[in-house]
């Protein structure tokens, strides 16, 4: 239920932002990092600026002094709220600025940049942030060394692929950001929307694979004709998905198109994408 706390290991709670929709899922799932008996607390993606939500995060802190506000990036489902709290709190907040303004938090801002290895440090706890760009050029993932979870943003969710949204959104990175995690020592995920994913290694394979393979459907519909719009390509590319979809769906396929392009697989002219072979012609 949105503003009722529920504990997901011994430092992490959830609260859930009352944001449900066709792309937020149940909600923004918020995270209280902190140890139990009290002591530090830090508060992971605050939400939407929900006064509801604003006040379930404040009661959840229990009497936990909150030391900061961590962000994974600034879309207006996740940073918002994070303007009030930090007033009200009198704490940093801790995220990176974006490249470009398209679907940005327009109250955004951080005191500390979060750069990669960085640590935030409690009573008890140990928050590492690893930069993972591509959902959002300003995205970063937050690794809780003592649990071995991983705090997700929207760079991996429960269930379903997140958009790409150019120009700020990128395939290319998005693709070498969830590669390079694959290193880490994980034991779970904690998405922004969704429940907990508890094998982490197989959902970021099967990510990495569907991306790869939703690539290889751009690149077959490409060949198949002698150049094709972007609304023309939509329905080909994405025919197991909900035409109510579309929209959002038009987004990563220019994030595919774009990466293709960069690849030297496909050219644009006047609006209409064609495909490239290997001498680039």
């Amino acid at each position: 239920m949105p503003g009722e706390p529920v504990a997901l290991s011994e430092r992490v709670r959830r609260v859930l932002a009352p944001n449900p929709g066709r792309m937020t899922g149940a909600g923004t799932n918020s995270y209280l990092i902190s140890t139990p008996g009290g002591g530090d607390a830090l508060i992971v993606d605050p939400g939407p600026n929900v006064p509801s939500h604003v006040e379930a995060l404040v009661r959840a802190l229990d009497g936990n002094r909150v030391i900061a506000i961590a962000l994974t990036h600034s879309h207006q489902d996740h940073s918002p709220a994070a303007l009030p709290l930090a007033e009200r709190l009198k704490v940093p907040r801790i995220g990176r600025r974006a490249r470009y303004p398209q679907f940005q938090d327009p109250t955004f801002q951080v005191e500390q940049v979060a750069e990669e290895g960085a640590r935030i440090t409690g009573a008890g706890w140990t928050l590492r942030a690893v930069l993972t760009p591509g959902h959002a050029s300003n995205h970063v993932c937050w690794y809780l060394e003592e649990e071995r979870l991983l705090l997700t943003g929207d760079h991996i969710l429960g269930g379903v692929s997140p958009v790409i949204l150019p120009p700020d959104g990128d395939m290319s990175e998005y693709l070498d950001s969830l590669s390079r995690l694959l290193a880490l020592d994980l034991d779970g995920l904690l998405p922004g929307h969704g429940p907990r994913i508890n094998e982490p290694q197989a959902a970021i394979r099967a990510l990495i694979a569907h991306r790869l393979g939703r690539e290889a459907k751009v690149a077959a519909a490409l060949e198949a004709g002698r150049g094709k719009t972007l609304e023309e390509l939509l329905p080909e590319v994405y025919a197991d998905v909900d035409p109510a979809l579309f929209a959002w769906a038009r987004y990563s396929l220019e994030a595919h198109l774009i990466k293709l392009e960069r690849d030297g697989r496909a050219r644009r002219d006047d609006g209409r994408w064609r495909p490239l072979d290997r001498a680039g012609r």
